[in-house]
């Protein structure tokens, strides 16, 4: 037993010297001090032996052990102080890694813009839920429960009384019951719509805006929107007001602009009519007023709204709006 032990000690210094790299040291401790290894199953042999010979055994093993051990530590430290291993080496001569710039998605730099551009006129950014109740988003806004304009919605409901908000005009409402006017705002967001093809998504985003005070009228409403998209396109894009139905507002209008692809002569994307639908607005329906609890008697107001996917297909020139949410490096890299 005790020239078996001693071969095992031999053994293990042996092959600890010729280790060159953390994994040879690796495979040698396993192979001697592991769960299955050399000396352990030794070790576990000893209970085996005649009762008068287990203690010295016993001992002769605890003190190899000891030995292989610090010869293992030993091993280690003179490894780690002749440096990193040649595997892990840094080649100076391969060529470097450019890093890759990243960039706002054409979407959210559009939302942007537009954020911009009102909040310049003198609005306020304002914030409510995606997942909205069906007060806030319909029944507050003048969309009776059994009102056929529901329909115009396209609604994903989470259930009875709540729904994944389809426009962000809720905010307005919540805006209006927690301040007097004058209010100002704008509200952008994500909305949610059961609908896709081309030109419509599932989830798409928003910017709505608010004006109530005192004395204000259509004309208002128009000279704002006329700014806006002049600011946004440029000086000569023309508009016009086409009159239209929005249960939340009297009278309404959709906003068309000259078509920014042929300049009015027409063409496909304009449908050959010359004009580009870009927005709806309207004066602010009293029934509106009445549920925020402003005095419709002393206050008027405009709202408008507009698909900011819409706008950025506008200003880019795209023809497909799930282009946008197909995370293709190749088209988001144009913007």
């Amino acid at each position: 037993m005790r020239n078996k032990i001693e071969k095992i000690k031999d053994d293990a210094l042996q092959e600890l010297e010729g280790v060159s790299d953390e994994d040879a040291l690796n495979d040698v401790y396993v192979r001697y001090l592991g769960r299955k290894g050399v000396l352990t199953q030794y070790l576990r042999g000893i209970s085996r032996l005649p009762a008068d010979e287990r203690p010295l055994a016993g001992k002769e093993a605890n003190r190899i052990k000891g030995i292989i051990e610090g010869a293992v530590k030993q091993a280690g430290e003179k490894l780690e102080a002749s440096g990193f291993d040649p595997k892990d080496a840094l080649d100076v001569s391969l060529p470097g890694r450019p890093m890759e710039r990243g960039n706002l998605h054409p979407v959210t730099k559009i939302n942007n813009e537009i954020c911009e551009i009102f909040v310049r006129l003198g609005f306020d950014i304002a914030e409510g839920p995606e997942v909205e109740t069906d007060y806030y988003n319909f029944e507050a806004l003048n969309f009776p429960r059994y009102h056929p304009a529901r329909d115009m919605q396209d609604t994903l409901y989470v259930s009875d009384s709540i729904v994944l908000r389809t426009h962000t005009s809720p905010i307005q409402v919540r805006t209006m019951q927690e301040r007097q006017p004058p209010v100002r705002i704008i509200a952008p967001g994500k909305v949610f719509r059961c609908d896709s093809d081309i030109t419509h998504t599932p989830m798409f985003h928003q910017v709505e805006g608010l004006l109530v005070d005192v004395n204000i009228s259509f004309g208002d409403l128009k000279g704002m929107l006329t700014t806006f998209v002049h600011q946004m396109f440029d000086k000569k894009t023309g508009l016009r007001f086409r009159p239209s139905f929005f249960p939340f507002t009297e009278p309404s209008a959709e906003v068309d602009i000259l078509c920014v692809i042929c300049r009015g002569k027409g063409c496909r994307v304009c449908s050959h009519t010359g004009w580009l639908e870009v927005l709806g607005s309207g004066m602010v329906h009293p029934a509106v007023f009445e549920f925020a609890g402003y005095d419709t008697s002393k206050y008027t107001g405009f709202a408008f709204g507009m698909g900011v996917e819409r706008i950025a297909m506008l200003k880019y020139g795209i023809d497909d709006i799930r282009k946008f949410f197909d995370n293709d490096l190749r088209f988001l890299r144009q913007f």
